[in-house]
C-alpha cells in the first residue's frame, strides 16, 4: 500500500482519513442511540451502570480521535471541493465540518463535567481499565446538583445538534452524488477518485 493512499491528495481523501470519518460517524450514532435507550433504564439497576461507563468510554474515545483527526488533517489537508460548487455551498460546507469539529469536541467535554459535577461522584473507569479523574466544576455553573443539571441539559442539546447537522450533512452529500453527480461522496468512500484527474476549484 503505497504513502499515496494513506494520505489525501487535491483531488481525493486516503484512507487514513476514510477511516476516521466512518469510524467517527459509528461512534457518534451508537452513543447516541446508547444515551437514548440507557437514560429509559432503572438507574439502580447494575447493567445500567456498566451502560454509562460505556456510553463514557466511548465518549472518551471519540474526544481523543477528534484531536487525533485534527492532528492528521494539518498533516494532510483536506481535498478541494469540486469546482462546480456555488459559492453559497462552499461557504456551507465548510462552516458545516467547522461545526461538527466543535461539537465533536463540546459533546464529550459536557458530558465529563456533568459526570464531575455529579453529587454521587461515581467514578469513571475507561473500559474498565484506565481511571479518569473529575474535572473542576466552574464556580459559576452554581452548586453541584444544580451544575449536574445544567450540564445535562447542554449535553442533550449537544448531542441532537450533532444528529441534525450530520444529517443534513449526508443528505447534502447525496444530493450531490444523485443531483449534482460529482465525487463528494464517492471520495469518501475510496480512494479511486484521489488518483484520477479532475478539475481543481
Amino acid at each position: 500500500m503505497g504513502a499515496s493512499m494513506l494520505r489525501n491528495t487535491a483531488t481525493g481523501y486516503g484512507l487514513v482519513s476514510i477511516a476516521f470519518h466512518w469510524a467517527m460517524v459509528a461512534l457518534i450514532l451508537s452513543l447516541f442511540a446508547l444515551g437514548l435507550y440507557m437514560t429509559g433504564l432503572p438507574q439502580t439497576d447494575p447493567g445500567t451502570f456498566a451502560l454509562y461507563q460505556l456510553h463514557k468510554s466511548l465518549g472518551f474515545t471519540i474526544l481523543a480521535l477528534v484531536a487525533v483527526r485534527l492532528l492528521w488533517r494539518l498533516s494532510s489537508p483536506a481535498p478541494q471541493l469540486p469546482s462546480g460548487m456555488a459559492m453559497w455551498e462552499r461557504a456551507g460546507a465548510h462552516a458545516s465540518h467547522f461545526v461538527l469539529y466543535l461539537l465533536m469536541f463540546a459533546i464529550p467535554l459536557s458530558g465529563w463535567l456533568m459526570v464531575s459535577a455529579s453529587p454521587w461522584g461515581i467514578p469513571t473507569v475507561l473500559y474498565g481499565v484506565l481511571p479518569v479523574p473529575h474535572l473542576p466544576v466552574p464556580s459559576l455553573l452554581g452548586a453541584k446538583p444544580a451544575a449536574e443539571a445544567t450540564m445535562k441539559s447542554v449535553h442533550e442539546i449537544l448531542a441532537w445538534s450533532v444528529i441534525v447537522l450530520a444529517t443534513f450533512h449526508a443528505a447534502a452529500a447525496i444530493k450531490h452524488h444523485l443531483v449534482t453527480r460529482d465525487d463528494t461522496l464517492r471520495r469518501m468512500i475510496s480512494t479511486r477518485p484521489a488518483r484520477k484527474e479532475t478539475s481543481r476549484a
